[in-house]
């Protein structure tokens, strides 16, 4: 003790003012009874939280829960208001337990929440167990530690958002679930509500989907391989991540021996049960545009931050740019196999995707991702494929910038074999073919390589570079230079990004922003997405943008693109292609059309998935791409406003301006022989005038005798 005041006494003399303030600090805190206040304090927040969160609770919906499970629809409309279809026409096929096996009961309390019989509709080890990764992750709330009453209160009624306050939302939540309804009632609405992966949800429909059975004739290995998707859908998929679906599944086992819910024999044989998939699920035809409707879920995930399993989930009503006439023209346009390249040898089909825009507004009013089978959220080509753009690119990179560098649509350019720069990069015409000199409008139309190049070459291709970012495309520093006049990206494009950059040209220089949303309601009728406002920005003059058209329109009336001209329509664009290496033979890996109106801009990539000496398109993008963007471009343009462009093709302009400097070269000819022929005249006329006076002077002079 003696000790201690020693150092007490040391402590105080080594820092004479910091013990002085602990010292008054301590006295004032006794003196005014602080420690009761702060409890006070601490007491009426807790309560005042409580009341605030008990209200929430008490007026949440939670009586028509069940209820909703047997009718909320999640509804997408077109850009008119009109219901186009939902995402599912329910959120499952709703069974009540009595219809679902105790397999999969069991499997599900044992892993998500063990003392689900007893509890309030939380745990408080739980609680303690989410308070302790609150403090070790500095504030952040992890996943875990929600009973399943917490787990149904969360799917149903609020955000999948990671809050403190979202958390204790949800505990009140589920404590007036846990009161209102019975245990029984409380698993069915989870176990029907329940996301397992691949577009399914409820345990029916999963299991028709993963086992070709109803969900009560599950068996125990069955049951748990459900109860294992739960934790994540996409990492324990059955299908395509079958391995780790195996060992939550006996993992699940095990649990389900330490619950007692099986024996260690029972778990044993389950282990050894194959995991086989037998899909025998049938989606509603609510799901009519497949393509479009995935594009809508994947813009809502990663564009707004909302879970699939809430878009899927929550009865949102979705509001897009779609156009049902576009889209089931573009559809039906898919289904016709003759339209595209022959598969390979192994069968392997030549893939494909379009997208169509409104050039006004940037809204998607039609896409079809790929060719053959829709599998829910697969892999689009239309919107996620990067792929090598080819002569695509020349409008962005090449001709639009040296349009607003003081070139003009006639301007003369060198069509020569020839090379350039240090490294004598050397670029040829697809028809091995130079004609020496070549105007702009015909250089475009033809889609001469060489001239191309030449241009980016005189601009810069620094400027080159500038352009094509500010049409949206990102540039990468090792494809900065000649070689982005032909399409040299090595990141690639998608058919998405390209049509949103041709918007521009169709638009009068200004590019409008790519999007399928336009707003997104919630079951309360709250807005949660407004993109109902147009972005867009100039690119371009409106000029430049018209001048541009003028020379695309010639593409398709004279160019690479005649044969994939829709009969009777006047559409401007590009054609372009990659060839694949000589020792393939003729033939390329992509091939692009990309065409527009002032009402619609269409994208369509047509190629193998992965190009080898075996898979690649046989001839150019006239062979290829050209008969499936024909089609589908005559059946939407039937549809369309059919607005005019409001120029000419450039070629016709050029004719028309040589005709009048023609014309007016002949009428300075005649105007200058005939201003001759007067002077002769005049001429002539004063000199027989001339003559008259001097015979006349002599007449005179005779006169006087002179």
């Amino acid at each position: 003790m003696k000790r201690k005041n020693e150092k007490k006494i040391a402590a105080a003399q080594r820092h004479p003012r910091l013990t002085r303030f602990w010292h008054g600090f301590r006295v004032w805190w006794r003196r005014w009874e602080l420690s009761r206040w702060l409890i006070l304090i601490l007491m009426t927040a807790f309560l005042s939280l409580s009341a605030f969160y008990t209200i929430k609770a008490k007026v949440a919906d939670v009586e028509s829960l069940k209820a909703s499970l047997k009718q909320t629809r999640p509804t997408v409309y077109d850009r008119d208001g009109k219901v186009a279809g939902t995402l599912y026409s329910q959120k499952g096929t709703f069974v009540e337990l009595s219809a679902i096996s105790k397999n999969v009961q069991n499997a599900v309390i044992a892993t998500e929440d063990r003392s689900f019989y007893r509890n309030p509709g939380f745990s408080v080890k739980g609680i303690a167990r989410s308070a302790f990764n609150y403090v070790i992750h500095h504030g952040q709330i992890m996943g875990g530690g929600s009973t399943i009453t917490q787990q149904l209160a969360k799917n149903m009624l609020l955000s999948q958002k990671q809050t403190l306050g979202r958390k204790l939302e949800e505990i009140y939540l589920a404590v007036e679930i846990n009161r209102v309804y019975s245990k029984t009632d409380i698993l069915t609405m989870y176990l029907n509500n329940a996301y397992f992966g691949n577009g399914v949800w409820g345990v029916q429909d999963a299991s028709q989907r993963y086992f070709g059975r109803n969900a009560s004739e599950l068996t125990v290995a069955q049951g748990a391989t459900l109860a294992g998707i739960l934790r994540n859908p996409t990492f324990y998929d059955p299908v395509k991540q079958k391995e780790n679906m195996i060992g939550r599944r006996d993992l699940i086992l095990r649990l389900e021996t330490e619950t007692a819910f099986i024996t260690t024999a029972q778990a044993d044989q389950a282990k050894q049960e194959a995991l086989t998939i037998t899909n025998t699920y049938q989606r509603s035809n609510g799901y009519q545009y497949p393509y479009y409707f995935d594009a809508v879920i994947s813009e809502a995930i990663n564009d707004y931050g909302i879970s699939e399993t809430d878009v899927l989930n929550k009865g949102y009503k979705i509001y897009t740019s779609l156009d049902q006439d576009y889209q089931k023209q573009m559809q039906a346009s898919y289904d016709q196999a003759w339209v595209f390249p022959a598969n390979a040898a192994d069968g392997t089909l030549a893939q494909s995707g379009s997208i169509a825009l409104d050039p006004q507004t940037g809204g998607v009013v039609a896409v079809v991702g790929r060719r053959g089978e829709h599998v829910f959220r697969s892999y689009n080509y239309a919107t996620m494929a990067k792929r090598q753009p080819g002569s695509t690119i020349k409008p962005l990179a090449v001709y639009a910038p040296a349009l607003a560098n003081g070139y003009h649509y006639d301007s003369s350019l060198v069509d020569k074999d020839m090379t350039f720069g240090s490294n004598k990069y050397h670029p040829t015409n697809a028809d091995n073919r130079y004609l020496g000199q070549v105007p702009m409008y015909e250089a475009l139309a033809q889609s001469r390589n060489v001239p191309a190049v030449w241009l980016l070459d005189q601009i810069g291709v620094n400027k080159g570079v500038s352009s094509v970012e500010n049409f949206g495309i990102k540039v990468a520093k090792n494809d900065q230079n000649l070689a982005l006049a032909l399409g040299g990206l090595s990141s690639g494009v998608s058919p998405l990004q390209m049509a949103q950059a041709y918007t521009a040209f169709a638009n009068q220089g200004k590019m409008t922003t790519a999007h399928f949303i336009t707003k997104i309601v919630d079951a309360t009728g709250a807005v949660i997405v407004d993109n109902t406002k147009t972005k867009s920005r100039t690119v371009m003059s409106a000029s430049n943008a018209k001048v541009m058209t003028s020379m695309l329109l010639g593409v398709f009336n004279t160019g690479t693109g005649q044969n994939a001209k829709p009969d009777g329509y006047a559409v401007a664009g590009k054609t372009g292609s990659t060839e694949v290496p000589k020792s393939y033979g003729y033939g390329t890996k992509d091939q692009w059309i990309v065409g527009y109106t002032p009402d619609l801009v269409v994208a369509t990539w047509v190629g193998f998935d992965k190009t080898d000496q075996n898979h690649f398109l046989q001839g150019t993008s006239s062979q290829g791409v050209a008969p499936i963007f024909k089609l589908e471009m005559s059946k939407m343009l039937a549809y369309s406003p059919k607005t005019s462009f409001g120029t000419e093709d450039a070629s016709s302009i050029a004719k028309e301006k040589q005709d009048n400097t023609t014309g007016a070269a002949d009428w300075f000819s005649d105007l200058q022989g005939g201003l001759n022929d007067t002077w002769e005249k005049a001429k002539d006329g004063l000199g027989n005038a001339k003559n008259n006076l001097d015979q006349w002077y002599n007449n005179v002079k005779g006169l006087f005798g002179q």
